[in-house]
């Protein structure tokens, strides 16, 4: 049978509709703001909705009437995203990455236009960050985005753009084709991205990409910290410290070779 010609299922097609826009959200949506975002009919909604809140992906807030992610839906993810092989193959360079720095440390990974973030390493005694496995980054001002998206084709990037643009978080914020285009040439040459408030005010991230043995990025490692933990100072020695943290977790998927690796096993 072709699978191209079996005809998808309006209700899962638009229950996972549902779930995208509530992903997108900061704070969970209402009835009446799904219906107004999605042109799906209101009685059918809330069919959905209460569906998905009977099978605990979903769950709505007594105060606010805002239907958000459910406990369920966080098990699943997480149970997903253990079993990333980059995930466990990451996870002891990146414990020692937060010994060394004293910062939060994040892995993510490429999903179509964002990266989400599939693990992270908390130093004893951090103020909060307000991050989390299954976390969605956009590519323009985030420090794995960034990471991330400088290795996307043009044409790619520029599809981006015409479908979403660059949304405005703060006065930081990169938010034109051309400026996010002369980032991405500095991060390719440099080999790490910054993120200088440009995502949350008050906080820096660093982000270097993950090649995999055929040099194609794969993921990325990020240190993230206040102003006063990232500094003009310090800033280039965080970076090296990265850096060295994502070039020994290519080594290991075989990315250096010959002279390189050799001097890479030496050091």
């Amino acid at each position: 049978m072709n699978a191209s010609r079996t005809p998808s299922v309006p209700a899962v097609e638009r229950a996972l509709n549902l779930m995208e826009s509530l992903a997108h959200s900061k704070n969970g949506l209402s009835l009446s703001q799904l219906v107004e975002s999605s042109n799906i009919p209101k009685s059918s909604i809330h069919c959905l909705l209460l569906t998905l809140e009977r099978a605990g992906y979903l769950h709505r807030s007594n105060q606010t009437g805002r239907y958000m992610f459910g406990l369920k839906l966080f098990g699943l993810a997480n149970t997903s995203l253990s079993g990333l092989p980059i995930r466990e193959q990451a996870a002891p360079f990146m414990m020692q990455l937060m010994e060394q720095t004293g910062l939060t440390v994040h892995l993510g990974v490429l999903d179509q236009y964002e990266a989400v973030l599939v693990a992270k390493f908390n130093p004893p005694g951090s103020n909060g960050l307000a991050t989390w496995r299954g976390k969605r980054m956009e590519i323009h001002c985030t420090g794995i985005g960034k990471a991330l998206g400088a290795y996307m084709s043009e044409a790619d990037l520029k599809a981006i753009y015409r479908l979403r643009k660059f949304p405005r978080h703060n006065e930081n914020t990169i938010s034109t084709l051309r400026k996010l285009q002369e980032d991405f040439a500095k991060i390719r040459q440099r080999c790490y991205s910054i993120d200088d408030e440009e995502d949350e005010i008050g906080w820096r991230c660093l982000g270097a990409p993950i090649y995999d043995d055929a040099g194609n990025p794969v993921a990325a490692v990020s240190i993230a910290g206040t102003i006063h933990q990232i500094r003009a100072d310090n800033l280039p020695r965080l970076a090296e410290t990265l850096k060295a943290c994502t070039t020994a977790i290519s080594y290991s998927w075989g990315y250096l070779k010959g002279e390189e690796a050799d001097a890479y096993q030496r050091a």
